[in-house]
């Protein structure tokens, strides 16, 4: 008797519904995409309505063939991809290599748990060729700007760079901001404090800030002088309570995770990155084995941008919530939460766990720590979403300090907050992106027409701050913003900005290299649509129509193509060759010339300006000033095969010293060794277990050529 086919993209998934369905089906993974554009040439025909050319890559003939044999012996075939325009284009790739006519059916559920499975094999459909469209649409777009764009790339800036529909726009995001920052000027601005405290009463002492004048003008204090001055007459004032104002305040929690929430959130308190949050996802997803119950599916499908929750889930979620915390902690109505992120598919579900009565705890014996760690936060997140509000007193005092000429009366404010009901904060509190909310103290109890007395003033200097440099999770927070890219889109993107050395990461933060900037440059230039913020949303949307049949394909891309070929053409015709070099201050040892520091496809290196007459080189040497603590010589900074930065002695090969973390000019004070600067903030020896504590995170030199190139593409946006 022939048994069904089944077809997943990975064996992890495979072993996960094996278990649920049983003897009856085979299970085949397609280890992802069967066929795609092939990577020697276009594959887009566009005088022929866009006709792409498929491949099967070299990598994925044994997959195919074994799918083929399965699919030859199988009664029918289920198509069980993920749930999303990438999943449904995978299904229809498979059914185009198996070259026999088998009756096939399309099987989509957003959790691998047995109702969902079964239920979405009793109701199986045909595959979605709208989706199919948007996501060949999608593609075709990338290959056409990748490849048009990059051979240009090549020959005007350096071998191996490549340009990319969002790509591009994400590297010219961390490029302005680093410009806003380098043109920023800070703003000196001056606050107040008054400390006081209730007469003839013994009162705790509280502070309040000065706000403004009494008759509701605002005071703006820009230097010292008009500090100190303003701090002189509010030593002479009397000091009375104006207004007392406490009212309660809610706080509702956040919705369940999507994609991008989920990629900050764990960001945020894990560092995590992207990248790694997806694939971790992707395990607790497809399935992990749990004891007795073998391969268990934890969470629903982590790629989505909706917030949506299945009423299931919901009910579960109150009764656990009633039972465990009490009814006080249970709204009187469940709380629904309304899509957040434009073009989210309300088909989908938020990410939650598949059973809330699977605690966290429950499961740590089986889960490594980074999967254990998500898991608790995805649980932690959907548990809180249906607890009750937080419950505040919020209480606001006007103060008066009233002098002799009414016109220089003076407000201060201050204010206290307390937590009357912690309501979900008992479960779950979401951090964020620069520090945490202010805490105030409590203040004492005060009425109107209470005078106060005053025990000391606190003028304190304040410098405007430049905008921060994007991180893993503010950064994913802007592309969802903007509507650039998709849930799956935003950890390969960060990926491939670092991977082409675009960028590099620093204490957390994202910074442009040279080559980053030229690149950058370089589209601002002759491709502004390509990395302009609006087109590149408008072009997702127009995607999201073709998905939902409001839009053809073909008509979206002809739309694109042709003003974009101009744009080809127009480079070819100028652009003009941007060579990533700056004088060193040496000269070659050969002809003279200057030796300009260029960037190449292993890095920095020194290189006669006389090329190619003169075909001198050197290596590009970052010395530390310390000395190797087993030869004497000069420590180096180094970059290793896989492009990892490590410190080595300068005389390599006679000395192998090397270490991964910076050192530092000060012997350890225990044993007099070589210290490092451990994780880029803590100074610990090479030697004995000496700790030096926190230090601060120390801001890493830039590129010695970045200013100059930074500036020219600050000056090249203001002129456009």
């Amino acid at each position: 008797m022939k048994k069904n086919l089944v077809i997943v993209e990975s064996p992890a998934k495979a072993r996960t519904l094996s278990r649920i369905l049983g003897s009856d089906y085979t299970l085949k993974a397609s280890l992802g995409h069967v066929r795609d554009l092939p990577k020697s040439q276009l594959g887009v025909d566009a005088d022929k309505d866009f006709t792409s050319t498929y491949v099967i890559p070299p990598s994925k003939n044994k997959v195919v063939r074994e799918i083929r044999k399965a699919a030859k012996e199988a009664s029918v075939v289920y198509l069980a991809t993920d749930p999303d325009r990438e999943g449904e284009a995978i299904s229809w790739h498979l059914l185009q290599v198996m070259k026999d006519k088998i009756p096939y059916h399309r099987v989509v559920f957003h959790e691998i748990t047995e109702e969902a499975v079964k239920q979405a094999f009793q109701y199986p459909h045909d595959i979605n060729m709208q989706l199919v469209d948007a996501q060949q649409a999608r593609r075709v777009l990338d290959r056409l700007v990748g490849y048009k764009i990059s051979p240009l790339l090549w020959k005007n800036v350096r071998r191996g760079c490549s340009a990319g529909r969002v790509q591009s726009v994400t590297m010219r995001i961390v490029v302005d901001r680093e410009c806003e920052i380098t043109k920023f000027v800070p703003v000196e601005h001056w606050t107040i404090e008054a400390e006081l405290a209730k007469k003839k009463v013994t009162s705790k002492a509280f502070r309040a800030l000065l706000v403004g004048l009494a008759n509701g003008d605002k005071l703006a204090i820009h230097n010292q002088e008009a500090a100190t001055a303003i701090t002189k007459e509010l030593g002479d004032i009397r000091y009375s309570v104006l207004k007392v104002q406490t009212k309660k305040v809610t706080r509702q929690p956040t919705s369940p995770f999507i994609t991008s929430t989920l990629q900050q959130e764990s960001w945020r308190r894990f560092h995590f990155t992207a990248r790694n949050t997806m694939a971790i996802a992707q395990q607790l997803y497809e399935g992990l084995p749990i004891g007795d119950e073998g391969s268990v599916g934890l969470i629903t499908y982590m790629r989505t941008d909706s917030t949506h929750v299945a009423r299931s889930a919901i009910v579960e979620t109150r009764e656990f919530i009633s039972q465990k915390y009490g009814a006080e902690y249970l709204p009187p109505h469940a709380r629904s939460f309304t899509r957040v992120v434009k073009g989210a598919q309300e088909a989908h579900e938020a990410i939650r766990p598949t059973r809330i009565r699977r605690e966290p705890s429950s499961l740590k014996a089986h889960l490594n720590h980074h999967q254990f760690q998500l898991y608790e936060l995805i649980w932690n997140r959907m548990v809180a979403s249906q607890m009750a509000a937080v419950i505040y007193d919020n209480t606001a005092v006007d103060i008066e300090a009233k002098g002799s000429i009414p016109a220089k009366d003076y407000l201060l404010r201050a204010s206290s907050s307390v937590n009357r009901f912690p309501g979900f904060t008992i479960l779950y509190i979401e951090k964020r992106d620069h520090g945490e909310e202010k805490k105030t103290s409590l203040l004492p109890s005060l009425v109107k027409g209470d005078t106060l007395k005053l025990s000391g003033l606190f003028p304190e200097q304040h410098f405007t701050q430049p905008p921060p440099r994007f991180t893993e999770a503010t950064l994913v927070k802007m592309l969802e913003q903007y509507g650039i890219g998709r849930p799956s889109t935003y950890a390969p993107t960060i990926s491939t900005i670092q991977e082409r050395e675009y960028a590099t990461k620093s204490n957390g933060s994202f910074r442009p290299t040279v080559l980053g900037i030229v690149v950058a440059d370089f589209m601002c230039e002759y491709f502004p649509n390509i990395v302009d913020i609006d087109f590149t949303a408008r072009m997702e949307d127009k995607l999201d129509e073709i998905a939902t049949k409001k839009l053809g394909w073909v008509g979206m891309i002809k739309d694109f193509y042709m003003p974009f070929k101009e744009s080809v053409e127009k480079a070819e015709a100028t652009g003009s060759h941007r060579p990533l070099s700056v004088p060193s201050g040496e000269f070659c040892p050969l002809c003279g010339k200057s030796l300009d520091i260029k960037s190449g496809r292993f890095g920095r290196f020194l290189a006669c300006r006389g090329y190619p007459e003169c075909k001198s080189t050197k290596p590009f040497i970052i010395w530390v000033n310390v000395k190797c603590p087993e030869c004497g010589s000069e420590l180096v900074q180094k970059i290793s095969k896989k492009k990892r930065t490590f410190y080595g002695c300068s005389g390599y090969p006679d000395c192998t010293f090397a270490i991964n973390f910076k050192p530092l000019h000060e012997p350890c004070p225990k044993c007099g060794s070589l210290m490092t600067l451990y994780q880029g903030k803590s100074a610990r020896c090479t030697k004995c277990t000496y700790r030096g504590g926190n230090i601060g995170k120390v801001e890493p030199k830039r590129e010695d050529d970045i200013e100059e190139t930074l500036n020219n593409y600050c000056l090249n946006r203001e002129k456009l």
